[in-house]
Formats: structure tokens, sequence, C-alpha cells
């Protein structure tokens, strides 16, 4: 069966925001992504619109090469899937794409996983609950609580997932080769 890897992204951009959910938490890397690629080129998540402003927030594609994120702390997990999955998978994740103006950050939802409460609201995710989702609606993985209750921590726990690369994000040695040449400097690499 051929399969292809998927990577989940967790960081901490040590803003005033994450230092908040780290207190609450007890727990670091509370910002979950998704990403198809291992030079994290193609990275999707729920989250700020604008990096100097944690509140305006929905459905977004980050660029984690910007300045925002090269000094953040990150954890790099990959999971293989099915071809059928992954399809699956890329699928949703364009349908969020095209309709990205339809969904707004779960906000109120960060203040129910505090209290343990499902609260569940129409077009509306925060990060961990997006990716859980996402996971659960293609089939990939069912989680054992609700996705509204998901946080980055859980997410973590998921035996499928392999670490890659554990730092500061601006050193992951992906992000050393140009994106364009990766699979050439790979090919060459195998000769």
């Amino acid at each position: 069966m051929n399969t292809k890897k998927v990577y989940l992204l967790f960081s901490d951009t040590g803003s005033i925001l994450t230092r908040a959910i780290n207190i609450y938490t007890k727990s670091t890397l509370n910002h979950a992504s998704i990403a198809f690629d291992p030079d994290l080129i193609d990275v999707y998540s729920f989250g700020r619109k604008r990096a100097r402003n944690p509140f305006v927030g929905g459905f977004v594609k980050e660029n984690v090469r910007e300045d925002f994120f090269q000094s953040a702390v990150c954890a790099i997990y990959s999971f293989s899937i099915s071809n059928t999955e992954y399809v699956q998978l890329r699928t949703a994740v364009e349908q969020f794409e095209h309709q990205k103006s339809n969904y707004k950050y779960n906000f109120l939802g960060l203040f129910a996983v505090a209290l343990n409460k499902e609260f569940q609201r129409k077009n509306t995710f925060f990060c961990s609950e997006f990716i859980a989702a996402l996971l659960s609606e293609c089939g990939i993985y069912k989680f054992d609580k609700p996705n509204c209750l998901m946080k980055p921590q859980d997410l973590r726990d998921w035996q499928q997932l392999q670490l890659v690369y554990r730092g500061i994000l601006g050193a992951y040695p992906h992000f050393m080769i140009e994106p364009d040449n990766s699979t050439l400097i790979q090919e060459i690499n195998k000769v």
C-alpha cells in the first residue's frame, strides 16, 4: 500500500496570549498546525490572520518562515496515511481555504475547554479543534473526546506520531534548503 506523510507542527511563539495559555494548560507548544510537506510550505491552522494581532483570527495558511515564527519553539511530527486518506485530507483543507471567509476563530471555545464543557459553534474552530475535526472527518483517527475539547497536548499523545524535529523553528533543517531546490538536493544525495 502506498502511503503519504503528513506533518503536525506544534509551536510556542512566546507571545502574551501564548504565555497565558501555557500557564493555564501547564504545558507548552499550544498552537497546532497541519502541513503536507517536510519543508512546511503548505501549513494550515486556525489562528491569527495578522501576526501581531491575536484578536483577529480564523482559517489561515501560515507562513512559518516569517519573522513572527522564526524564534518560536516547536516540535514537528509526521504520520503516514494511505493515498486515499491523503486526498481526502487535502480536499477537506482546500474546501476550508476556498471558503475561509466563512470561518472564524473559536475564542469562546477556548474558555469552554478551560471549563471542560462542550461548546460547538458553526464555522468556528481553534487550532487543535480544527486538526481533530479534519482527522476525524477523513477517517484517519477518532479521538476519545469531542473535537471541541481537544487540546494540542491531546493531539501530541496520538501514538502514530513520529518526532521529526524539536527546537527553534528558524533552525529547522529543511529551512536551510531553498524549497524549490529541496527535491533536486534530495535526488543528488541519493546518488
